[in-house]
C-alpha cells in the first residue's frame, strides 16, 4: 500500500482513457507537467514503463494494460469504501453481531428483530447461537458486539445487565400421573429427557437436582428444545425446560405443564464490553433487548 498512490493511479487511468496528458490534466484540474510527474513517479515506484507516446497519442505497454485492470478494480473498491464511510458519517445504523442461546433465539428474538427491522431498515443484525461461556469469550475478544446469555456471566471487561427471569417447568405426557408438586425425588423415578451437557441450561437443572441429593440418568440428552418437546409429546418421557419454551400456545398437544418445587429459574442478561463504543445501531439493539423485561 505504501508504494502506491491513488492520485498517481488515477492520473494513469485518465491519461489512458483520454489519450493525452493535456486532456488528463484538464480533467484533474492540474497542469500538464504535474500529471506527467505523477505518471513518472508511478513508473519509478513500479519499475516499469506504463505508457508510450506514439505520435500525439498515448498507448499502454503490456505492463500498462495489466495495471489498468487492477486500477479499475481499485477504483471500484475505493468508491465502495467511500460510500460506506459516508453512510456512517450520516448516522447510518451499521452492523450488530448478536450472540444468544438457541432457546432465546427461537422464543424471544423474533419479535425484537422484527420491530428493529421495521424501525431501522438499514440496521444489519447477524445472530449466532451458542452457549454462555463461548459468548463471554467472544465479547471480550470483540468477535461479537452484544450477547443475551444466562447468568452467571463474570468478567473484568464485561458490563452485565440482567433483563429477564425465566422459570423452569416440567413437561410430561398428559397421560402420565403427576403430583401436585413436582420435585427432584419424584423425577428420580421417571424417564427424563434433558438438554445435552455443556450448556448453561443443563448445568442449572443439574444443580437443582443435586441440591436435593438426586442424580438423574436421562434416557436422552438433546440440544434442541423443540426436539425434546416432540419426544415428550410422543410419550417417551418428561423433561425440564425453560418456561418460555412452553408459554402460551407453545406446548405441543398431548403435553402437560407443571411448576417445579423448589422453584427453579434462570436469569437472562445483556452483556457488552465495558469499553465498547456504542454506535447508533448497537444502542438501539441493546435498548430493544432491555424491553424484554417488561
Amino acid at each position: 500500500m505504501s508504494n502506491l498512490s491513488l492520485d498517481q493511479l488515477q492520473a494513469f487511468v485518465d491519461v489512458v482513457e483520454l489519450g493525452s496528458f493535456t486532456a488528463a490534466a484538464e480533467r484533474r484540474r492540474l497542469s500538464q507537467p504535474a500529471v506527467s510527474l505523477q505518471l513518472r513517479q508511478l513508473e519509478r515506484r513500479l519499475g516499469v514503463t506504463l505508457i508510450e507516446r506514439i505520435g500525439r497519442k498515448c498507448q499502454t505497454t503490456p505492463a500498462g494494460d495489466e495495471l489498468l485492470a487492477y486500477a479499475h478494480q481499485i477504483g471500484r473498491l475505493v468508491g465502495s469504501a467511500t460510500e460506506a464511510m459516508a453512510r456512517h458519517g450520516k448516522g447510518a445504523m451499521g452492523r450488530v453481531r448478536l450472540g444468544t442461546g438457541a432457546t432465546a433465539c427461537i422464543y424471544l428474538l423474533p419479535p425484537v428483530l422484527k420491530e428493529l427491522r421495521r424501525k431501522f431498515p438499514t440496521l444489519e443484525i447477524t445472530v449466532t447461537t451458542g452457549n454462555t461461556t463461548d459468548f463471554l469469550k467472544a465479547i471480550e475478544e470483540n468477535a461479537i458486539d452484544v450477547a443475551l446469555v444466562t447468568l452467571p456471566a463474570a468478567g473484568r471487561m464485561l458490563d452485565v445487565t440482567p433483563v429477564l427471569d425465566d422459570e423452569f417447568v416440567l413437561i410430561a405426557p398428559q397421560d402420565m400421573p403427576l403430583p401436585a408438586e413436582v420435585d427432584p425425588a419424584w423425577l428420580a423415578g421417571r424417564p427424563v429427557i434433558l438438554f445435552e451437557p455443556g450448556g448453561r441450561t443443563r448445568s442449572i437443572a443439574d444443580a437443582w437436582l443435586s441440591q436435593s441429593g438426586v442424580t438423574l440418568r436421562p434416557i436422552m440428552s438433546l440440544g434442541s428444545v423443540e426436539a425434546i418437546k416432540e419426544l415428550v409429546g410422543a410419550g417417551l418421557g418428561c423433561a425440564v425446560l425453560p418456561g418460555m419454551a412452553v408459554a402460551g400456545h407453545r406446548a405441543p398437544s398431548g403435553v402437560a405443564v407443571r411448576s417445579l418445587t423448589p422453584n427453579l429459574k434462570r436469569t437472562l442478561a445483556i452483556v457488552v464490553r465495558r469499553d465498547k463504543k456504542l454506535h447508533k445501531g448497537l444502542m438501539e439493539t441493546i435498548r430493544a433487548l432491555g424491553k424484554l423485561s417488561v
